[in-house]
């Protein structure tokens, strides 16, 4: 059995799993399905200004944090406790396109050219992280939910306003990827 959990799941077992959560929602009542959200929660239980914004019933969506610390803590298990010593396994044209790009080491789960303590403490590393962190805190209000909320709960509700949420998000890490981390590399 713990052979299993070392082990990446395959997407026909993964895929269902994330999939059934928007029925099991509808059903207690619930059609919202994100992580964002929980930034809201966590100021209106934790800030006591006068901020309009955050005057409403936040345990409300308590399920929601209860959601937020199982990805946690299953980020913790699957990253720490249940970890594959193995290098992941990259195709070839990803190998060269990443060391064009300058990352040579891919001994771990990620490249440690770019996500390590010595990396991400640069002064580029922190402008990289404020910059993305304000854009992904300001991104997820103003589009009014995460990528998670759009695409699973939002595209099975058919809501347009979601579809077009999933459309820039796609276009956004295109151009991330394509166009942007190469001049940031």
């Amino acid at each position: 059995m713990l052979d299993l959990l070392y082990q990446p799941w395959p997407w026909y077992v993964a895929g269902p799993i994330i999939g059934i959560m928007i029925p099991l929602l509808l059903i207690v009542g619930n059609k919202a399905f994100g992580i964002s959200s929980n930034f809201r929660h966590i100021c209106a239980a934790c800030t006591p200004a006068n901020v309009k914004f955050f005057q409403y019933d936040w345990k409300t969506g308590l399920w929601n944090l209860v959601l937020l610390l199982g990805v946690v803590i299953g980020g913790f298990l699957g990253g720490w406790v249940f970890a594959n010593p193995e290098p992941i396994d990259l195709s070839e044209s990803t190998v060269s396109s990443l060391q064009e790009l300058g990352i040579q080491d891919f001994t771990g789960f990620v490249p440690a050219d770019l996500f390590s303590w010595e990396v991400l403490a640069s002064p580029t590393g922190i402008i990289v992280l404020a910059i993305g962190g304000f854009l992904v805190g300001f991104g997820t209000r103003y589009a009014g939910g995460c990528t998670s909320g759009h695409a699973i709960s939002g595209l099975s509700n058919l809501q347009l306003a979601s579809l077009i949420a999933v459309i820039g998000f796609f276009i956004g890490g295109l151009l991330m990827t394509y166009v942007l981390l190469p001049i940031i590399l």
